[in-house]
């Protein structure tokens, strides 16, 4: 008996497909390989109708005899179609798969430093002319008239003014600002940088001074010097920047190059974008009026204690004296800081430092990103022992109650400013 279908043998396949069906013939899409027992066909010989089977292309299936398949036609001799050893097309040595090269390392470390270094200066170009479009040039010391002559060195007049300009009523009651109109100082630095070590010198508002003549900034009007003596101070309530400059230069025969002023809402800004400014208090504050509440000792000021510290004066012994050496401290601490790898090479602390100072700094037309980073940089040296801090020399007080500066050595302080020399008058 024959175990396949009818009509499915290789020399056979007759008019029926399979057992008990007349006439129906198989889909194309339905034909299936079958294994054979028996010995394998012969070359030529039909598989379905004589075609050759599986096409001209394919390797015949093995044939399974005694019990093993056989070996005759290298199909289960592990190979893989197209050549031996199973590396396509000619095998291993036909030359079309050879050994990958060493990476050239030289190479890429050269593409790499230069794709680098070209980011480093695209971002540095983008960066500088950012900030310089920030800066807000709006004093103009070309109006500033009878300028004593320049010396050696740069000289800084640096100046907090008490301005609320931008603040919400908020923040005012937060900083504890008040809502007083216009604008004043509370504060005025002389910073020296030249080939010595700066020296950052204090000018207590409480100063007389003599207003001299002067060109009305907005006006272009000239007032004569009738003599009138006042407050440091007031010389800006009464006409801004320019006359400030006037006055002191005035006062004490020495050229201001740049012109340098932050508001109260700027320098707390610029605190808190820095992560805050570590400062050893050297005593207990309370004072109602500047909101300070700081305990003695080594401690994190954030943006608003930073600015209570200082505007305090009243919970000082030495008042406007102990205050502008607060003062000098603080700032001499927050250049110390913008200034360490913390803040400059990472650019979540950097930009946002440098917006908010940017945005609240007022400097004169001439100043330059350059010239005000040598500023911030001759500060932080000033916090570090290489250069001199003071407090202007004082005599004593006036009739008037104003403090009156100590003439004999205000002189021998100018000239070793002007000569660039190591400063060696002691403030009060």
């Amino acid at each position: 008996m024959n175990d396949w279908p009818e009509g499915f043998t290789g020399d056979n396949r007759g008019s029926r497909y399979g057992r008990g069906s007349s006439s129906a013939q198989p889909e194309s899409a339905r034909v299936m390989r079958q294994v054979r027992r028996g010995p394998a066909a012969s070359p030529g010989q039909a598989g379905y109708g004589g075609a050759p089977p599986y096409g001209g292309g394919v390797p015949q299936q093995p044939s399974y005899v005694d019990g093993g398949y056989g070996t005759g036609d290298g199909y289960n001799t592990g190979q893989v179609y197209g050549s031996p050893g199973g590396r396509g097309p000619g095998g291993p040595g036909d030359g079309m798969y050879e050994p990958r090269p060493a990476p050239n390392w030289r190479r890429r470390i050269k593409v790499t430093t230069i794709t680098l270094v070209t980011l480093l200066v695209v971002t540095s170009v983008a960066t500088y002319f950012w900030a310089d479009s920030k800066l807000n040039r709006d004093v103009d010391l070309a109006k500033v008239i009878d300028r004593p002559e320049a010396g050696e060195g740069t000289n800084y007049l640096i100046v907090g003014s008490d301005s609320r300009k931008g603040m919400s009523a908020e923040e005012k009651k937060k900083l504890h600002t008040g809502s007083a109109e216009g604008k004043r100082t509370d504060s005025m630095m002389i910073l020296h940088t030249g080939g010595g070590a700066p020296t950052l010198i204090s000018l207590p508002r409480d100063s007389n001074v003599t207003i001299p003549s002067f060109k009305g900034s907005d006006s272009g009007k000239l007032y004569p010097n009738t003599g009138r003596q006042t407050k440091l101070n007031a010389a800006y309530a009464e006409d801004g920047p320019e006359l400030l400059v006037r006055t002191v230069e005035a006062n004490t025969g020495l050229h201001i190059d740049h012109y340098v002023e932050i508001g109260f809402a700027g320098f707390a800004n610029i605190v808190d974008a820095v992560g805050g400014v570590e400062m050893d208090i050297p005593q207990d504050i309370k004072d109602t009026k500047s909101g300070a509440d700081l305990k003695k000792g080594k401690q994190t000021l954030n943006g608003e204690q930073a600015l209570a510290f200082v505007r305090t004066r009243y919970a000082l012994a030495g008042s406007d004296l102990d205050r502008t050496k607060n003062q000098q401290k603080f700032l001499s601490a927050l250049a110390n800081q913008v200034a360490t790898p913390g803040t400059v090479l990472n650019p979540f602390k950097l930009y946002p430092t440098m917006s908010a100072g940017l945005d609240t700094l007022v400097v004169d037309k001439d100043m330059s990103l350059f010239d005000l980073a040598s500023m911030f940089w001759a500060m932080k040296g000033v916090s570090g022992g290489e250069g001199k801090s003071m407090n202007m020399p004082i005599a004593g007080n006036t009739a008037n109650g104003n403090l009156q500066w100590d003439t004999a050595k205000l002189k021998t302080l100018v000239n070793q400013l002007k000569n660039d020399e190591q400063v060696t008058v002691s403030g009060n």
